[in-house]
């Protein structure tokens, strides 16, 4: 088993900063990317960002220029530093890992959120 444990969230105001930070422990063989997802109340979960092994990157284009993902393939762990926070960045945010528990076999697992809450 994987589990993926966040922390970091909380409230702040519009035009701060957070900090959400990911870490991925248990029977990892290797990892092939992390994510950042988060869901708005009455909304989709949506993707925020994703880092792959090898380093790419990608965002959202609702997040590009504000936020910055990382991410530590020796520590298993990926954070995600949010700048110039607005209303609508309001959201449980979620961990999410792409696993290989194995040279053949992986899964998807989902850390348990973290709420942002972003006040005007």
């Amino acid at each position: 088993q994987v589990q993926l444990v966040e922390s970091g969230g909380g409230l702040v105001q519009a035009g701060g900063s957070l900090r959400l930070s990911c870490a991925a422990s248990g029977t990892i063989f290797s990892i092939n990317a992390m994510s950042w997802f988060r869901q708005a109340p009455g909304k989709q979960r949506e993707l925020v960002a994703t880092i792959t092994s090898r380093g790419s990157v990608n965002y959202a284009d609702s997040v590009k220029g504000r936020f910055t993902i990382s991410g530590d393939n020796a520590k298993n762990t990926v954070t995600l530093q949010m700048s110039s926070l607005k209303p609508e960045d309001t959201a449980i945010y979620y961990c999410y890992a792409d696993v290989n528990v194995g040279l053949l076999e992986g899964y998807d697992y989902w850390g348990q959120g973290t709420q942002v809450t972003v006040s005007s």
